[in-house]
């Protein structure tokens, strides 16, 4: 089956089964990588990806559930100015370990700063409860929220 994806401001027709989770179709058919695997149980956040502004796990949600939606991978970041900043500051916050959840991490803090511009840690800690990082950066993570916020 053909799927009409808008993934990164362009629309994509993807030749896939509607059943193959998004993190499949944005790795395998458009070559976006940024998208991780981790747990395939959307429980460790690494396939996180922007759908309507909100991050939004992709290993287990079926690539047809967001035809007609706006998704953004880590690799589209750079063109939003949130999504900018965002990156600017984990750089800053030195926020990446071994850099295998960043990406996810990455699409949750621009969530979060999409929803709550300016969140307390606690807003911040909450949206990134889905978030897994094995190295133990979330403290430099939670030092790039702030630094994203202006704080």
């Amino acid at each position: 089956m053909t799927l009409t994806l808008h993934v990164n401001g362009r629309d994509h027709a993807v030749s896939c089964d509607p059943d193959t989770p998004l993190a499949y179709v944005l790795r395998n058919e458009l070559g976006l990588k940024g998208t991780k695997l981790g747990c395939g149980l959307e429980q460790c956040g690494a396939c996180a990806v922007l759908v309507d502004g909100k991050s939004t796990l992709s290993c287990v949600a079926s690539a047809d559930s967001f035809v007609g939606r706006d998704i953004t991978t880590v690799e589209g970041l750079e063109h939003t100015e949130t999504g900018r900043r965002v990156q600017a500051a984990f750089v800053k916050a030195s926020a990446a370990q071994c850099g295998y959840c960043t990406a996810g991490l990455v699409i949750g803090v621009t969530g979060l700063l999409n929803a709550t511009p300016t969140p307390d840690r606690e807003t911040a800690i909450r949206a990134l409860t889905p978030h897994l990082c094995r190295c133990g950066s979330h403290p430099n993570v939670l030092r790039a929220v702030e630094i994203a916020a202006g704080k």
